[in-house]
């Protein structure tokens, strides 16, 4: 077993499907080693991110920092039948790690804290070939696709240098965004693009963690708005600290945004590690001992009823919003 998840879970999992084995982090890396150790009949022991059960992780996990060590999708790995290449979206990662700490994400588990980066100069060459054969559209898939903000003008200076003709979305981090950025992304083909605020309360996002204002996310969202790429905006309501002023407070301003579509979610599922789950243990949301690999969340118990009712009434009113 291996994969994002399974990171985030790796004990539990792997009792709960009866796997003979999973790794947690870089399968990249730690799958090759697994596979020569099982040929050659040898021990398992200190492979890195292995977990056996009854005997748990076998190797501290590793973070590779020079991802251009796992080479990119070949493309003759996609199946020839079933699709056009102009319906697909194409992802592609250029980093993992997350550094931001918001109290919810399970980022960090998964990818480490840490960024890691993808060589631009390996990149863009992976990228012709699929524009070669016919794919135009991409996703960046990486948690945060504007840190560092350097990094990312050099990918999209990359991309104009190419004359790559495609259009992509990705996860924008509402700080950090300035108007050559958004501008080079434009260029670039950048046409949709998420911004992960999840709130609009000054003091919910400071109980998140998450490193900046509603002034930041104003500007980042009329920035992207002047030149022609759509916004999604995302909502999660009820967590810690969240009552009906701070609720009303988000939804008054993401209608201020007039995004182009927004989700909502209430309630906050809670991952281990995370500062949400000890909050929640704290406050008897659950116990020490649950796993949490059956999902849990996380809603201020005094305003669920009103604040499902009150979504229910703005998913009604506004057809671009979705829960």
């Amino acid at each position: 077993m291996g994969g994002a998840g399974y990171s985030i879970f790796p004990e539990s999992a792997l009792v709960y499907l009866g796997a003979d084995m999973g790794i947690q982090g870089d399968g990249e890396y730690a799958f090759p080693l697994l596979i020569d150790r099982l040929m050659q009949k040898r021990s398992l022991s200190r492979l890195p991110g292995l977990y056996l059960p009854d005997r748990g992780l076998q190797g501290k996990r590793s973070y590779i920092n020079d991802l251009n060590r796992f080479p990119l999708p070949d493309i003759r790995l996609l199946p020839t039948c079933g699709y056009e290449p102009e319906d697909l979206w194409i992802p592609v990662q250029t980093r993992r790690g997350c550094p931001l700490r918001c109290s919810y994400c399970s980022t960090g588990t998964i990818e480490g804290h840490r960024i890691r980066k993808r060589s631009p100069d390996s990149l863009v060459p992976w990228l012709v070939k699929w524009v070669e054969s016919g794919f135009r559209r991409f996703h960046f898939v990486d948690n945060t696709f504007n840190l560092p903000p350097s990094y990312t003008k050099t990918i999209c200076s990359r991309i104009i240098e190419a004359g790559l003709d495609i259009n992509w979305r990705c996860i924008l981090y509402p700080g950090h965004v300035s108007e050559s950025l958004v501008q080079n992304m434009m260029k670039a083909g950048c046409r949709e693009v998420s911004l992960g605020f999840e709130s609009g309360s000054e003091r919910i996002l400071k109980e998140m963690n998450k490193g900046f204002t509603l002034k930041d996310i104003r500007q980042a969202s009329k920035m992207l708005t002047d030149h022609g790429i759509h916004r999604t905006g995302f909502l999660l309501l009820g967590g810690p600290g969240e009552n009906q002023k701070t609720v009303e407070e988000s939804l008054s301003f993401v209608d201020s945004l007039d995004l182009d579509f927004l989700k909502l979610t209430v309630g906050i599922r809670i991952y281990p590690g995370t500062k949400l789950e000890k909050i929640a243990v704290e406050e008897g949301v659950i116990s020490e001992e649950e796993d949490l690999l059956f999902p849990r969340f996380f809603i201020v118990k005094e305003i669920e009823d009103w604040l499902r009712d009150t979504v229910h009434g703005c998913l009604h009113e506004h057809k671009n919003w979705m829960n």
